[in-house]
């Protein structure tokens, strides 16, 4: 099918009357609503679980322009809950992923990508370019920076998050008065208050539905129409199959956000789930075969081990000076811009070296298996 190019947001030609004709045949929506739609810009912060159902649904209804903010890799253990991506995707940036997706879906879209982790020097350069946040991240650090930029930018931040069998929903920032990520939770919680990944999971639709509803409060935002989540925030179990709205006012103990300076801490420590990221050694063969100049593994058995038999092109670095915390600035600057990976023996070591580095903010995979697998199995040695 041709596809007639209009660049005239003010208007739809007869294309876009087609395709969003059971936008327009509703009377509380309209042409006037598609065209809005038509000329906001929304950025997404992730394009995993809960970035995969509601960057589509936004993408299908016809949003002019769309960002995404994510510096991870298609994995295969992602597919199970984010299903933007493909099998034909997993080594690949979810962003460059994402926007495959959505050309595929609605070309009239635009879409900027940024592979660039955000942080509190691109934060505000990045969020400003759009009308609306959609905060899909996985961790509170993250969480806590958007939000600060969202205040000082002055742009609504659409908020979701999930957790085993159920997820939240909420609006913040929508107006000079109305409450904040802050105003939930003034600080990010202590280390030990959040369990893992590993003891709590998710289930594979708790994040698409989530994220359809913050795709859904972008929307009438957006257009303008129906109840918006601003102090409230809507709580949805899967189990139980039923939801609830629970009130959310200003509170006085949130603090003032002047700029990204003052409460940097909150953003450098970062909670995620303590468990580490792991690659099974079939995995791992595909990607070193594939994409060898976008990775870089680290040995992290002792120099002697390394010496006799180590994976081409991987880089000796004992687990003892991990420890003695005497190789970061070595690794991150060996490392710029690609995927680590840790190696040892079985495996176990591997996860020790990953679980001090993610201390250090450094992200890394541990290979399950260790070089007795990918070596041996694989014949990479």
């Amino acid at each position: 099918m041709n596809l007639s190019k209009n660049n005239n947001k003010d208007i739809l030609n007869n294309e876009e009357r087609e395709r969003y004709k059971r936008h327009l045949s509703l009377k509380e929506f309209g042409e006037e609503s598609q065209i809005r739609l038509k000329k906001s810009s929304v950025i997404f912060i992730g394009a995993g679980g809960l970035g995969s159902s509601a960057i589509m649904y936004i993408a299908a209804a016809g949003i002019g322009k769309i960002g995404i903010a994510d510096n991870d890799k298609v994995e295969i253990s992602n597919l199970q809950r984010q299903v933007i991506h493909n099998n034909y995707e997993i080594g690949n940036y979810k962003t460059d992923s994402a926007e495959r997706r959505i050309k595929e879906l609605n070309p009239h879209c635009v879409v900027k990508t940024f592979t660039e982790r955000i942080t509190s020097k691109n934060a505000l350069e990045t969020l400003k370019k759009f009308d609306i946040v959609c905060d899909c991240s996985d961790n509170f650090g993250t969480r806590y920076l958007i939000n600060d930029a969202c205040v000082i930018l002055n742009k609504p931040l659409i908020y979701g998050s999930v957790q085993g069998f159920e997820g939240q929903v909420s609006v913040f920032n929508l107006k000079k008065n109305s409450p904040n990520f802050r105003d939930l939770l003034p600080k990010p919680p202590e280390k030990g208050f959040i369990p893992s990944c590993a003891d709590n999971g998710v289930i594979g639709v708790s994040p698409g539905i989530i994220g359809i509803l913050q795709a859904n409060e972008i929307i009438k935002i957006i257009i303008k129409k129906g109840k918006v989540l601003d102090g409230k925030i809507l709580i949805y179990n899967l189990l139980e199959n039923n939801m609830k709205k629970l009130n959310l006012s200003v509170s006085q103990q949130s603090p003032k956000i002047n700029d990204l300076i003052e409460n940097k801490k909150d953003y450098e420590s970062e909670i995620y789930c303590e468990n580490v990221a792991t690659i099974s050694h079939i995995e791992f063969q595909k990607i070193y075969q594939s994409n060898l100049n976008e990775i870089i593994i680290f040995d992290v058995r002792e120099k002697d081990e390394f010496e006799k038999f180590s994976i081409k092109g991987s880089i000796s670095l004992p687990l003892s000076l991990i420890k003695e915390k005497k190789s970061f600035e070595f690794i991150k600057n060996k490392s710029a811009g690609k995927k680590i990976y840790t190696l040892c023996q079985r495996g176990i070591r591997s996860e020790t070296a990953s679980k001090l580095l993610f201390q250090e903010r450094i992200d890394t995979v541990s290979i399950e298996g260790g070089i007795e697998k990918v070596g041996y199995v694989n014949n990479l040695t």
